[in-house]
């Protein structure tokens, strides 16, 4: 089920986007909804290249492993 979501832009950032949701002719809402969408997916998201790159630091694998340790046995200070 779709929410409906009030959002408040200043003028420029709404002719902005009016603008390039015109230009591809769909409405605004569903512009909005496909940038946050594309830029959720390349901010969040690790690529293949880089969870072979975390996978082959041993270094790194070793850190995460004792930490994960620490905190599962409640040790050292979490911020």
């Amino acid at each position: 089920m779709s929410k409906t979501l009030t959002l408040r832009l200043d003028e420029p950032v709404y002719q902005l986007f009016k603008t390039v949701a015109e230009s591809e002719n769909r409405p605004i809402s569903n512009f909005i909804e496909t940038a946050v969408m594309r830029f959720v997916k390349e901010n969040e998201a690790v690529d293949e290249f880089e969870m072979a790159e975390i996978r082959g630091n041993v270094e790194l694998n070793r850190s995460l492993t004792r930490g994960h340790l620490d905190a599962k046995n409640r040790r050292g200070t979490f911020v």
